[in-house]
């Protein structure tokens, strides 16, 4: 086992910087192997007098430091592989450096680097410190202007905020060479700088803003690709256009640019005025995108933009805060969707989103605060909890406060803290000051990890018509954390009568201490308790209600979401029934008829119908039971999936018929949600694969006229399997094999193959020509998609899947310690799992942990799983 720990960093150990930069020229001579770059910073002391100046630097050659114009000496600093120290500077001065990179030797796609041939940058949350010699962290805000040269090879030149001048240069230089001098009015950390350069194709639009300016809108994507940037441009306008009448928002530049990266660790970045991509969530056909890309591309393109004002005007302190930024910007992007694609429908998909990455992230080793107390690597920070957990917090806020004093909260946020770099006390402090309320106990929420249980039991006098509903809450000890308080947790609940008929409307209760109870007078029959409606609060729930109820819920509750959550619940007991040896058939085709009703009720949204289509996941199902046996819920879901594609086929086939259309497509909800439910009953009727079904689902491949419907079919013929299966993807191949992206869900839907021969074929495709490594989406596509998406088969008997994802980390880890170390979660949870699953998933952690030269993001997560 290692012992040579790196220490973390500790919130605790903040200090402000020193020395305030106020102004940051960045010179850039771009070459693919030996860029230079020339800083030219003015800065003054703001901290102790005679205190030395340390900048951050990484795998930086130094070719030069001067202040003021005088070089340095060899001992007037000292250089280690952590920066550059200053032993004695001035009270206000200005620092120059010259140093030398390669950007082409950058597998690590953090800082400058190369992707397909073209200058690019990534530098949240620690990459400006591969660039040049700088204090990077976020509390440290400078007006940049960036003057980028290079060969006219590289047509594009471009950095952030509004273009100063631009032209060529010597034209007897070999191939000429042309520059472009930028400059970003608005002071930023350094972690939002962007370069960008290279031959490109762009598409072009304008936005008016609500006060009538015209800004620039700029896509730049590959060559050839210009037609496929169309929705993401749609997209940002719609985002543009919403957040001016949601949150009163402008936007401040002359112009706003994204650009399509293929190689990003990431799913995008919020650069200043110069957002970059990764492609998979920008370009977008019918022919190469499915309906989710198009959603994806939507919510991406609003949420890099609403950054603008959640995390580039304000900022966070320190990385410690970066719920501060991510958490109220999922909640802003989530509630543009809501408002684009229908807010029961979008509730429900952020939500199943949110039970399979963040609760699971509670549920083990690596469950973290949303906002944390240490970290080795801010990298490993990145996730569900801080993103979607930290939005859960946002929207609990407006439950409790009301939408009115929620906005008015939000305006004085803005006000008070535009041009900062502040935290979340400040933040949280708006939301008291606004509504005149005590908000210390909430901020419990932001401190401390897990997901709390919240229990609901009711008493009803039928003399009285008196119904007592009493509450509890508890949350389970997690790391470092084996005490918890009670939080305010806010439940919304409705009361509905036998039929479904409303008895009384939504009430907001809220759960402060460990157990409350209310009493409600003047109920007029035995209701049928309808709680946690919309998902107030982001909570296990448990109910002492009747199986009855839970049916008239999934019949008739006029709150969606509780209508799709009883339909959940209702198979999931099934399902963990069966899977623990108690089947229930009588219950099984109960449901299956429920279901049907379902479907054929008029009044339902077809995006609607889709989703109560859809089981509960096995991830989803694991999280319910302890120690999780993954072969039996398998099986036990499966049997369920039959169950209803046999008791429900004639009507799947009608569906599927009248759901068939030949018209010109469209990326709306309304197209988008027939498109679901359609595939959905090519989903289910796989589940009874005879030769009726077989046939329909290959016509529904050979058909299909958009890449929706062609990966619904693939994905059900890989459950059935054998030579339609393998006919279907080899066809796909031969089709797509020249389009990146579109290859990427051919790996991916056979990372998924539910047949036992999964992980064979998982093995052969590491080794396919078309297979690359070091290519994060490709990564996640096959390797993520196989370990986080193939529950049965990753959790196989023997350990080979394990096995293969060690390996998979460990190769990673060498050249790409950020892929490598999104990657450790599937096997992090091991104590979960029954003890000859555990004890195999550990053996590999132990492993990897032991590996000579595992980078620092890779070892904190592993040594989390193993402590």
């Amino acid at each position: 086992m290692r012992t040579d720990t790196p220490q973390p960093v500790q919130l605790s150990d903040y200090r402000p910087f020193p020395f305030t930069i106020e102004t940051t020229d960045l010179e850039f001579l771009l070459d693919p192997e030996a860029t230079r770059i020339r800083a030219t910073l003015t800065i003054k002391r703001s901290g102790a007098p005679g205190e030395p100046l340390f900048l951050n630097g990484e795998r930086l050659k130094l070719i030069s430091v001067a202040i003021d114009g005088q070089a340095l000496g060899a001992n007037a600093y000292a250089l280690d592989g952590e920066g550059l120290t200053i032993h004695a500077v001035p009270d206000a001065f200005v620092l120059t450096t010259e140093v030398e990179i390669n950007p082409s030797a950058n597998k690590a796609l953090m800082g400058l680097y190369m992707s397909g041939g073209r200058f690019c940058t990534q530098c949240e949350a620690e990459g400006f410190r591969t660039i040049t010699f700088f204090p990077d962290r976020p509390d440290v805000l400078s007006r940049y202007t960036v003057r980028i040269e290079a060969d006219v090879a590289f047509p594009y030149l471009l950095s952030n905020g509004n273009l100063w001048e631009g032209g060529e240069l010597d034209s007897t230089v070999e191939g000429g060479r042309h520059y472009a001098v930028w400059n970003d009015p608005f002071p930023k950390p350094a972690y939002l700088f962007a370069l960008v350069a290279g031959q490109l194709d762009v598409l072009e639009d304008s936005f008016v803003t609500m006060t009538g300016r015209t800004v620039a809108l700029k896509v730049f994507v590959d060559p050839g690709m210009a037609p496929r940037a169309a929705y993401a441009m749609d997209s940002l306008k719609r985002s543009m256009k919403w957040d001016e009448e949601a949150f009163g928002r402008e936007y401040d530049l002359d112009l706003f640019m994204i650009v399509a990266v293929r190689d990003f660790n990431f799913g995008a970045m919020e650069n200043k005025g110069l957002n970059i991509f990764n492609s998979s969530l920008l370009l977008a056909a019918p022919e190469t995108a499915t309906d989710m890309d198009y959603e994806r591309i939507e919510s991406v393109v609003a949420h890099e933009y609403f950054h603008n004002w959640t995390g580039n005007r304000i900022t966070c302190r320190d990385w410690f805060q970066l719920c501060l930024k991510e958490g109220l910007t999922v909640f802003r992007d989530q509630s543009f969707s809501a408002d684009m694609r229908g807010e029961a429908v979008q509730r429900i998909k952020d939500v199943k989103a949110l039970r399979a990455r963040q609760f699971a992230e509670d549920a083990g080793p690596l469950a973290h605060p949303v906002r944390p107390s240490s970290y080795m690597k801010i990298d490993n920070f990145y996730t569900a909890t801080i993103y979607e957990k930290g939005s859960e917090l946002i929207r609990m806020l407006k439950t409790i406060l009301g939408a009115e004093t929620f906005r008015k909260s939000l305006d004085l946020y803005f006000d008070r803290h535009d041009g900062e770099a502040t935290t979340v006390e400040a933040f949280i402090a708006c939301f008291a000051d606004a509504s005149g309320r005590d908000m210390g106990e909430f901020f419990a929420w932001y401190e401390q990890a897990g997901t709390p249980a919240v229990s609901l039991t009711h008493v009803y006098d039928e003399a009285a018509q008196a119904l007592e509903i009493t509450l509890t809450q508890v949350t389970a000890p997690t790391s470092g954390q084996p005490t918890k308080q009670a939080l305010p947790i806010p439940v919304t609940i409705g009361l509905l009568d036998s039929e479904g008929e409303s008895l009384r409307d939504s009430e907001v209760v809220l759960l402060d201490t460990p157990t409350k109870t209310v009493r409600w007078e003047g109920v007029a029959s035995t209701p049928v308790i309808s709680a946690l409606r919309g998902f107030s609060a982001p909570v296990n729930l448990t109910v002492d209600t009747r199986s009855v109820d839970r049916y008239v819920q999934f019949a008739a509750d006029p709150d969606l979401f509780n209508r799709w959550e009883s339909g959940q619940t209702l198979a999931r007991e099934l399902i963990l029934g069966r899977a623990a040896g108690a089947p229930d058939e009588v219950g099984e085709e109960r449901y299956a008829d429920a279901l049907g009703k379902a479907l054929i009720d008029e009044a339902s949204d077809p995006a609607f119908k889709a989703l109560l289509l859809t089981l509960p996941s096995e991830g989803d199902l694991s999280l319910a039971v302890d120690p999780v046996d993954p072969a039996a819920i398998h099986a036990a879901r499966g049997h369920l999936k039959t169950v209803m594609a046999v008791h429900l086929g004639d009507l799947l086939r009608r569906l599927h018929g009248d759901l068939q259309s030949g018209g010109e497509f469209s990326a709306d909800a309304k197209a988008a949600g027939k498109r679901a439910l359609r595939n959905g009953c090519c989903d289910l009727l796989a589940a009874d694969p005879h030769a009726v079904n077989v046939e329909r689902i290959v016509g529904h491949f050979e058909s299909a006229a958009n890449m929706t419907d062609t990966m619904g079919a693939i994905s059900a013929l890989m459950t059935v399997g054998g030579e339609p299966a393998e006919k279907a993807l080899a066809d796909f191949h031969a089709q797509w094999r020249d389009e990146p992206l579109v290859l990427d869900k051919w790996f991916s839907v056979q990372a998924r193959d539910p047949g036992d021969g999964a992980i064979g074929r998982i093995l052969a495709l590491t080794a396919h020509p078309d297979f690359d490594a070091g290519n994060p989406n490709r990564m996640r596509a096959l390797v993520q998609g196989f370990s986080s998406g193939n529950p049965a088969q990753f959790h196989d008997a023997s350990g080979a899947g394990y096995r293969f994802l060690a390996d998979q980390i460990l190769g990673v880890d060498g050249f790409n310690p950020t892929t490598a170390a999104r990657l450790v979660e599937p096997l992090g949870a091991w104590r979960r799992y029954v003890p000859a699953l555990g004890l195999l998933m550990r053996e590999q952690l132990e492993r990897i942990c032991g590996h000579v030269g595992l980078s620092k993001n890779v070892l904190e997560l592993v040594s989390r799983a193993l402590n």
